[in-house]
């Protein structure tokens, strides 16, 4: 069965619903969220998204992300989402929420309001092979430098949300905490 999404307009407000693919096709802007979750180091978890996904195949992007379905909360989407795709779930904190449109050369178009939240967890993940390819851990600094050497490893919305100067300071204030 395939999603229903939540059609919203540039303030996020609902204006309607429409299939995944469909949305996608036309480039409906819906509600969609990006999970970040880091562990006692200060790493952050990224997942390499499946091969034979429909877009972005291969790409290395956040822990998770995904859409909420029509009649389920950004909270009940979450808490359903993680432990799918990673095999285990967390506590989750907003942090921000960004607008972007991306298009791919399958047709394609990614059409967003993002809600961008974090959490943390120190175990392994247990991923779903249809969902996502690998897993690693890494430091911000690693990062940084990976991204702006081999930017095309990573996924449009991944730049968007790294590239935030509201992310940059959470990550720092999260290794400044005891």
């Amino acid at each position: 069965m395939e999603d229903i999404l939540i059609l919203v307009d540039e303030n996020d407000e609902p204006r309607g619903f429409m299939g995944k693919e469909e949305a996608h096709r036309l480039g409906e802007k819906h509600r969609a969220f990006s999970l970040l979750i880091f562990n006692g180091q200060h790493e952050l978890l990224l997942q390499q998204r499946a091969k034979h996904k429909y877009h972005t195949p291969g790409l290395w992007s956040n822990t998770c992300c995904s859409h909420p379905r029509q009649g389920e909360s950004l909270f009940e989407a979450i808490h359903r989402r993680l432990p799918e795709e990673m095999g285990f779930d967390a506590p989750m904190e907003p942090l921000f929420s960004l607008s972007y449109r991306a298009e791919f050369s399958n047709g394609v178009i990614e059409n967003e309001f993002d809600h961008v939240f974090a959490g943390s967890f120190d175990g392994e993940p247990a991923i779903e092979p249809q969902e996502v390819e690998a897993y690693r851990w890494i430091s911000q600094e690693a990062l940084a430098a990976e991204m702006a050497d081999e930017p095309e490893k990573f996924t449009p919305w991944f730049h968007l949300v790294m590239g935030d100067p509201r992310m940059t300071a959470y990550w720092k204030g999260r290794k400044e905490k005891p």
